[in-house]
């Protein structure tokens, strides 16, 4: 708990930062809450925020999502892209086999249960006859992607209406 988004004045996600950052911020006139948690208070009887907004914008430059694998796994929603699993122990599976001159690139490695993997082996996906659920792609942000996990496992449901995709 205990995370606050923060938006940009233009209402773009920026960042997630402390509750106490975010305080000090608000206090500092620098920034507006704009959803709270209604169960959590401050001494002065203040609820905490979970989103603010800068009063002032900030240009803040990209910053790309690294390629690992608990965010190629959270990308594919921990799930086999060959044959839907879920259940099944997962692994990285590179598209254009790296012994084919496939790269360790966001558009070239997809998850896959240890069985797809096998069974694909040294092929192609149109070779192997094992069509892709999803198309491989690099996600958006590392900030979103963030956003969408705290989402996606309960936590900050009212940060939805604030990030693209949630």
């Amino acid at each position: 708990m205990g995370q606050v988004l923060v938006l940009n004045a233009s209402y773009e996600p920026l960042n997630i930062t402390t509750w106490r950052r975010a305080v000090v911020m608000m206090l500092k006139g620098k920034a507006e809450s704009l959803e709270h948690d209604p169960c959590r208070q401050l001494r002065q009887g203040t609820n905490l925020p979970t989103v603010i907004r800068l009063r002032q914008y900030v240009r803040v430059p990209f910053r790309q999502l690294p390629l690992t694998r608990r965010n190629l796994f959270q990308r594919d929603n921990h799930t086999c892209q060959y044959c839907g699993s879920r259940e099944n122990q997962l692994s990285i599976d590179h598209v254009m086999p790296r012994s084919r001159g496939g790269g360790d690139t966001w558009e070239n490695v997809t998850t896959a249960c240890l069985s797809c993997n096998v069974r694909k082996g040294n092929r192609t996906p149109r070779e192997a006859s094992m069509p892709l659920r999803h198309v491989p792609r690099r996600p958006a942000s590392s900030l979103s992607f963030e956003a969408r996990r705290q989402i996606h496992s309960g936590h900050h449901q009212e940060w939805a209406k604030y990030v693209i995709g949630a």
